[in-house]
């Protein structure tokens, strides 16, 4: 095999091997009893939303304390999770029809520290 060719098959296994290794899009996943994101952070659910409406109540200043778990462009909603539009014109993803936050004060993935704070925030669940 000339080392051209042998170059050229090396490439091409290089970038197949790049097309099959792209990770599955961001969605929700279960983890000891609550919802995370790909990050393995807390995922949680805001009491003044209503599920089921397509939109998210927390904004401006909320979202800064409450980030909003973002959906890409190509995402695509699936079984119990749905995407919302937010304020903003950008996408959220929903689980039964509840917007996902992170919240901002925890710091390491498994924090569950956003449960029960104002006794409006939920921790997400399966």
């Amino acid at each position: 095999m000339s080392p051209f060719r042998a170059s050229s098959v090396g490439l091409a296994a290089l970038l197949l091997g790049g097309v099959l290794a792209l990770p599955v899009l961001a969605q929700p996943k279960p983890a000891d009893g609550a919802l995370v994101g790909p990050n393995g952070m807390t995922l949680y659910t805001f009491d003044k939303d209503t599920a089921g409406n397509g939109k998210s109540v927390c904004n401006g200043a909320c979202a800064t304390n409450w980030p909003p778990f973002m959906a890409a462009d190509g995402d695509k909603p699936a079984g119990d999770f749905s995407i919302v539009t937010r304020d903003d014109g950008k996408k959220q993803w929903a689980a039964k029809g509840w917007p996902l936050y992170y919240w901002a004060k925890d710091s390491k993935p498994g924090d569950k520290t956003g449960d029960g704070v104002n006794g409006t925030w939920k921790t997400a669940k399966p």
